[in-house]
């Protein structure tokens, strides 16, 4: 449950990737079952109890009350409401708009939306796992060795500037895709990732932990997400160099759990925390 950001080519794997995660996640518990029922009566949909989690992929060209919900006179839920315990997919993620993009930092921090209308204010659940793709220019070749980029240095600039530090602060994997070869075969799939993600959920729930690593709160993860001298020296050298926030900083600590976890590891070493520190945006 990392917060997602993956930039590539056209034709690079992006979406496929993205809707390919519901089967790799973990099952809804009963208790996400029952949450994700009522917002389907809410919706005005038949309940479909499957442990598979629900993906919600809104248009950039969406306005923000079918995002976010709203309504003229009764609060209705959006996307965003509708993504609890799932996924919430932004493809083109720069085209969306900047009201949206920085009205979305609210429920990816606080897990929760507030609409309040005048005959009602309603408070939806939004944790989610948020996901999005975006092409490194606006003409998407940037990256891609056998095509040439067309755009500017002042295009790709204005490009990259629609997104803002706050908002990709709440960003935990940045992934930068390559070009699809004719060379390239699968090496794992959704089912083998499936399982190594229950291993993991395992781990977690074996050590005490009620969440999942990415929904860890700070306590929590002064308990769980202890690191070593070396580690804790490394993460000191990290936030000078890169003037880390202290989100960001919690966030390295999380995801640096995670690989921990699937290396089999009970203690996080300075090896995880220097793969943590590689999915780190770059400016």
């Amino acid at each position: 449950m990392h917060n997602l950001l993956l930039e590539g080519s056209p034709g690079s794997g992006k979406s496929m990737i993205a809707k390919r995660l519901r089967h790799v996640l973990p099952p809804l518990t009963d208790s996400e079952l029952l949450d994700i029922a009522k917002l389907d009566v809410l919706e005005g949909r038949e309940p479909h109890f499957t442990p598979l989690r629900p993906f919600r992929s809104p248009h950039h060209s969406g306005t923000s009350a079918s995002i976010f919900g709203g309504g003229s006179h009764r609060a209705q839920i959006g996307e965003v409401g509708l993504a609890h315990n799932g996924i919430l997919f932004f493809d083109e993620l720069p085209h969306f708009s900047k009201q949206v993009l920085e009205a979305l930092r609210e429920p990816l921090e606080d897990k929760r939306i507030r609409i309040s209308r005048v005959h009602s204010k309603v408070e939806y659940p939004t944790d989610f796992l948020f996901v999005s793709a975006m092409n490194p220019c606006p003409c998407g070749n940037l990256l891609n060795e056998a095509l040439e980029c067309r755009c500017t240095d002042l295009e790709i600039r204005r490009y990259r500037s629609r997104l803002s530090d706050p908002f990709l602060d709440r960003i935990d994997l940045y992934v930068q895709m390559q070009p699809v070869r004719a060379e390239d075969k699968p090496s794992l799939t959704s089912e083998a990732m499936h399982d190594t993600v229950l291993r993991v959920h395992a781990l977690q729930r074996a050590r005490g932990q009620e969440v999942l690593n990415g929904r860890l709160d700070d306590a929590s993860i002064d308990t769980y997400c202890r690191l070593d001298d070396e580690g804790q020296a490394l993460l000191t050298q990290a936030v000078q160099r890169f003037a880390l926030s202290f989100r960001a900083i919690k966030k390295l600590q999380k995801v640096a759990r995670t690989i921990a976890d699937i290396d089999g590891s009970a203690s996080i070493t300075s090896a995880h925390l220097l793969e943590a520190l590689s999915y780190r945006r770059r400016t």
